[in-house]
């Protein structure tokens, strides 16, 4: 076996093994079986009936704290217009 061909099969295999880390890495619902469902990592906010309807249940559904801006001197969106240094 000449040295030569060595180096090639060290090559091909340090190619191989990148490949196949790379693949390991992240498994999304697009790589996996046809089974495989990953899902959004959010909750369920009801039930199933077993008439394949959907109940929401209140205590599942998020709850949004919104503080109350009445008053509050900045506005949502700036002009364009605006100058860049306010003192």
């Amino acid at each position: 076996m000449s040295a030569g061909s060595v180096g090639v099969s060290a090559r091909w295999e340090e190619q191989y093994l990148c490949k196949h880390r790379a693949s390991l890495n992240i498994l999304t619902s697009k790589t996996g079986t046809r089974n495989y469902y990953k899902g959004k990592n959010c909750l369920s906010t009801g039930r199933h009936t077993s008439k394949g309807k959907y109940i929401l249940i209140a205590e599942k559904l998020p709850k949004y704290v919104v503080p109350d801006l009445t008053g509050f001197p900045l506005k949502p969106y700036v002009e364009h217009s605006t100058p860049k240094n306010i003192p």
